[in-house]
């Protein structure tokens, strides 16, 4: 499955496109386009896809985005509140043809580079400019400008951030096939607490199992067993965090037949255990346990 080129329309009178998103849920497919993008999840939370990366997200998730790198966010389930975020979209020549190679502008050059591989900011981090994020879609054009341009000198600033991708993952618009992957997605939210097969996954894309294992790595940059475990990794943190079940409980509707490996699969993941995980997120939300 490939992602699906979205093409955005620059609004009138505005060199930037910052707007307000409000869904029952994130419903956008896998999709990339050529513009930079900075997006604020408000309130919501599931699984974000960002090239071959796959991480548990929630409220206060802040993502810079390159162009070209496939992207989306994903509810597990129905939320009882509404899917919020703000996006914010911008060519590279915002300002013009090498605007960035100005001085007063080296740091959110830098920044932007390794945006090509995504950039997870940490919360402290955004809601240090969560405010300015806010306002800007109802902003009056030259002020979301500047308001913008400092938003990115703030961030540039920072360094409690990390990379989402190994590798450089931008896709050529000319390179589209076809939404695989987007199937691959829905199949696996369907059926991860499921034994799947290869040639389960392979048979509902109407390929060959070499086929698919050779198409999927290749897109992917990782096999589809290794996708397939850290899908149920991440559910798996999501009911350690929201639920009381019992671990074993949790291990086996996430599609995992025997506890020991479940174990051994969540601390490499995680390094540490399922239980010294849910205690560290108990005691993030309630300080009298610290």
């Amino acid at each position: 499955m490939k992602p699906v080129f979205e093409s955005i329309l620059p609004l009138p009178a505005s060199s930037l496109k910052a707007f307000f998103q409000e869904k029952d849920e994130f419903d956008a497919p896998w999709h990339f386009h050529p513009q930079f993008e900075l997006t604020y999840i408000l309130q919501s939370s599931g699984l974000r896809y960002v090239g071959n990366s796959m991480e548990h997200f929630e409220d206060d998730d802040l993502i810079l985005l390159g162009p070209n790198l496939p992207h989306c966010w994903k509810n597990m389930e129905q939320n009882i509140h509404k899917a919020q975020a703000i996006v914010i979209q911008w060519d590279l020549d915002l300002l013009g043809k090498n605007w960035l190679d100005q001085p007063e502008f080296r740091g959110i050059k830098n920044m932007l580079a390794l945006s090509e591989k995504g950039i997870q900011f940490s919360k402290t981090v955004a809601r240090e400019i969560k405010d300015h994020i806010i306002a800007m879609p109802e902003t009056a054009p030259f002020e979301k400008l500047m308001c913008f341009l400092n938003v990115l000198k703030t961030l540039s600033e920072k360094d409690s951030f990390q990379m989402l991708c190994e590798h450089n993952f931008a896709i050529k618009p000319e390179s589209l096939q076809s939404d695989r992957i987007n199937s691959v997605y829905q199949y696996v939210k369907q059926h991860y607490g499921e034994k799947i097969k290869l040639k389960d996954i392979s048979s509902s894309l109407h390929m060959s199992e070499e086929n698919f294992s050779r198409f999927f790595s290749k897109v992917m940059k990782k096999n589809f067993f290794t996708f397939l475990n850290e899908f149920r990794l991440n559910i798996a943190c999501k009911l350690l965090i929201e639920t009381d079940m019992q671990v074993k409980q949790i291990s086996y509707s996430c599609g995992y037949e025997t506890l020991p490996f479940f174990y051994r699969q969540f601390k490499r993941f995680k390094q540490v255990s399922p239980l010294q995980f849910r205690l560290t997120y108990h005691k993030m939300g309630n300080p009298e346990l610290n």
